[in-house]
């Protein structure tokens, strides 16, 4: 006889990021918190990870520095 399968694990979802994240006001002026893409220009963030920042449109990344 086949053992009966189990229903997998439901995973909890994830808050979605907002523009909103991507600034904030200082003094009456919008700052970017996260760095922009060199290639792209602005209006296109890079994302962070750990150990380097990359763009989602061109690719382009920079590895952090090694201690």
């Amino acid at each position: 006889m086949a053992a009966a399968a189990k229903a997998p694990a439901k995973k909890e979802k994830k808050k979605a990021k907002s523009k909103g994240d991507s600034y904030k006001t200082d003094g009456g002026k919008l700052v970017r918190t996260k760095p922009v893409c060199p290639k792209c220009g602005p209006g296109v963030f890079m994302a962070a990870h750990k150990d380097r920042v990359s763009c989602g449109k061109c690719g382009y990344t920079e590895f952090g520095k090694k201690e």
